[in-house]
């Protein structure tokens, strides 16, 4: 999965889960994908909702911008930004250590 801008209203970015982290934090790179560790386990979607709002104050946009469109079960999301932050892509570089 890559982080790639599907049009001018939304951006996607590929994370990579670290569920039941001791503390929560966005940033690294794993492969491609932004590294989110969040202290919520795996159960019942709970890490899953963890993610979104980590991503969407990393990005400086509401919680509610922050969709999952793939990867429900898995560590590897996809996540779209909705709408795009103006400055997606640089923050996205800085997140992940570039």
């Amino acid at each position: 999965m890559t982080q790639r801008e599907v049009d001018s209203d939304r951006f996607v970015v590929a994370v990579r889960v670290k569920p039941g982290a001791s503390r929560p934090r966005v940033g690294g790179s794993h492969g491609s994908a932004l590294v989110v560790a969040v202290t919520a386990r795996a159960v019942e979607g709970r890490a899953t909702r963890a993610v979104l709002e980590a991503v969407a104050e990393a990005f400086g946009v509401r919680p509610s911008s922050a969709t999952l469109l793939a990867g429900r079960t898995s560590r590897d999301k996809l996540i779209a930004l909705s709408p795009a932050p103006a400055d997606a892509a640089s923050r996205l570089a800085v997140l992940r250590g570039e």
